[in-house]
């Protein structure tokens, strides 16, 4: 097939002006670099595209593809991972990873979570907050826990965002609703142990295969994987696969939250234990970083004894089994473009 390369690239944004932090969540160079080489070693021509506005520059000029590989987070909305996504299915391409209402129900976490808890997934209690006054009526117990409603890379997540008092919870609100300028998540804080687990696969044919605790070492900010934790994971972070009852655990309920919210071909949900040792979601993420080195979804394949490519490979598979025969899906493509 001919495959463009859907992405919103680091350097880029910063060359734009952008801070790291408003650009946390963007790929670098040599993630892209990776899957185009998985991509052509598995017998496929790549294009790179880059991100949404080249996307429609090209599309306006009559550019089609057989199949889009996107991995664009976007910039700003609730809507920004749906944007290439809707664009695509509005000219009938094909493309990898969730659909754009998928993308936009697990991006807004305070939706995402009404949405596990009416498919009876066990998620923490919440509320969203929309303003400072909405602080004060928060009725949760303490200990709770802020963050961003839709953010990625736990941007927002420092050392104060466990809050045990309602002095700190004011204080911890009011700072995200101004630096971010969108509703923050206030849920309960469950102090047990941290995972993550990959998922790959469509509806029934999802599959989980592999889980990892995430591990604070001396010198981590505690108790959270913060947004610095994540940054410095080689030296602050161990990462350690799970199995037996503890993965079958997780991944039960990362299927079922999975396929409540729709996801596809690939992705990570996150979980953790409450006070007793129970499992609960705490986010499901349907577009997962994919850099080769540093991106959690390698990083439990690579413990699991998954390369690179055949996490690839595998999410390639998936996309065939759910759109069909891609020599069908190329010769459909000629004929639009033609």
């Amino acid at each position: 097939m001919k495959i463009g390369i859907t992405f919103d690239l680091y350097s880029e944004y910063l060359a734009l002006g952008y801070d790291e932090v408003a650009a946390a969540e963007f790929d670098s160079e040599d993630t892209i670099e990776n899957i185009e080489d998985s991509l052509r070693r598995l017998g496929h021509e790549t294009e790179r595209i880059g991100n949404v506005k080249h996307l429609m520059r090209l599309l306006l000029d009559g550019r089609r593809w057989d199949l889009v590989f996107n991995i664009c987070e976007g910039l700003s909305g609730f809507g920004r991972e749906s944007l290439v996504p809707a664009l695509l299915d509005n000219h009938e391409i094909p493309y990898t990873f969730s659909d754009p209402l998928a993308l936009s129900v697990a991006l807004h976490k305070g939706v995402a979570k009404r949405v596990l808890r009416d498919s009876g997934v066990p998620t923490p209690d919440f509320v969203v907050i929309e303003r400072d006054a909405d602080l004060a009526a928060v009725n949760l117990p303490f200990p709770l826990f802020l963050k961003p409603v839709a953010e990625g890379s736990s941007k927002g997540i420092d050392a104060e965002s466990r809050v045990n008092t309602r002095e700190q919870l004011e204080r911890k609100g009011q700072r995200l609703l101004q630096e971010f300028q969108q509703p923050v998540l206030v849920e309960r804080y469950l102090p047990g142990r941290e995972y993550t687990v990959g998922i790959i696969g469509t509806g029934l044919e999802a599959e989980c295969i592999g889980g990892m605790e995430i591990l604070l070492k001396e010198g981590a900010e505690p108790g959270i994987y913060s947004f610095q934790n994540k940054r410095e994971y080689e030296t602050v972070v161990e990462y350690r696969t799970i199995d037996g009852v503890v993965l079958e655990s997780c991944g039960v309920l990362a299927l079922q939250a999975w396929r409540a919210l729709g996801g596809r071909d690939a992705g990570r949900v996150d979980l953790r234990e409450d006070e007793v040792g129970r499992v609960e979601v705490m986010e499901v993420n349907p577009l997962a970083g994919l850099n080769a080195v540093r991106s959690d979804l390698s990083i439990l394949c690579r413990l699991r004894g998954i390369s690179y490519f055949e996490m690839i490979r595998r999410i390639m598979t998936s996309v065939e089994h759910r759109i069909g025969n891609p020599t069908l899906l190329q010769e459909s493509a000629r004929r639009r473009s033609a």
